[in-house]
């Protein structure tokens, strides 16, 4: 039997109204989450600066990620680490990771059992109160204009951390993706790793593109999982063989990414077990 055309109506009209209500909570949560984490971390980062002007930044790696986690949780997303039995957490690398919004540095640094830093683009150095704590804090610029000199000088940078024994995380698409899928990746860090012999380890951060994305301000309520993958030797080889490394790592780093999507990707490892941050 068909409704009454009142009921009817109610019924269709009801669909709409509790969208806009659902839209208008999100917003507002959005903002409060936003204002929390924005408070939070330009409150804390002047503490920051100023331990570490007096004290070497690797004996303050504490503080730096209580505040990344702190962030992160205020922001309204929660964190879980899957380990793979062939990742080394003892081993200086690179950490290869796709990069989907501007949490990912914080989630990273919150879970990696590792002294890390970062390579960044140069012209994120020049934003105030961020920029001069990434300098102090020892990442490594990469420049914007690929001039011979500016990339020898990046090069030299990052040999004399990956020497000192600073681990660092590298997002090889070279921006934010805009589809929530693992963009192509540049070739220069497996051709650094391969130069240096430094081991890589892929890192696949799920869950991020629900929870922010490049072309969105809205934070959803997400729990975000960072599967840390088999630890990859590196070591001498041509053009073709970093190439190869390359795409072995593309595959490793976007199995579990395209998988949430629905996606079927070959991967090089399966991580199991389960940490929460």
């Amino acid at each position: 039997m068909n409704l009454p055309p009142e009921r009817s109506c109610t019924r269709e009209s009801s669909a709409p109204t509790e969208e806009g209500q659902s839209s208008v909570y999100l917003w507002m949560r959005t903002i409060f989450r936003w204002t929390l984490a924005g408070l939070f971390f330009f409150s804390a980062c002047p503490a920051l600066i100023l331990l570490g002007v007096f004290i070497d930044p690797r004996r303050n790696d504490g503080p730096q990620r209580w505040l990344c986690r702190n962030v992160v949780r205020l922001a309204g997303a929660r964190v879980e680490v899957r380990r793979s039995a062939g990742f080394d957490p003892n081993k200086v690398c690179f950490f290869v990771s796709n990069h989907v919004n501007l949490f990912d540095p914080f989630v990273l640094y919150s879970v990696v059992p590792q002294f890390i830093r970062g390579l960044e683009l140069e012209s994120h150095f020049r934003i105030p109160v961020y920029g001069w704590l990434m300098k102090r804090f020892g990442n490594v610029p990469v420049p914007d204009v690929s001039r011979p000199s500016d990339l020898k000088r990046m090069w030299r940078m990052t040999r004399a951390a990956v020497d000192g024994g600073v681990s660092l995380v590298v997002f090889p698409e070279g921006g934010r993706t805009i589809t929530g899928r693992v963009g192509p990746f540049r070739e220069g860090v497996f051709r650094m790793a391969q130069d240096f012999g430094t081991p890589i380890t892929p890192v696949s951060i799920v869950g991020s593109f629900t929870f922010n994305r490049k072309t969105s301000w809205i934070l959803r309520p997400t729990t975000i999982v960072v599967w840390l993958h088999d630890t990859i030797e590196t070591g001498g080889g041509s053009k073709r063989d970093a190439a190869e490394l390359r795409d072995r790592v593309w595959r490793a780093v976007s199995g579990p990414v395209h998988a949430s999507m629905g996606e079927a990707t070959v991967t090089e490892s399966e991580p199991q077990g389960e940490t929460k941050a």
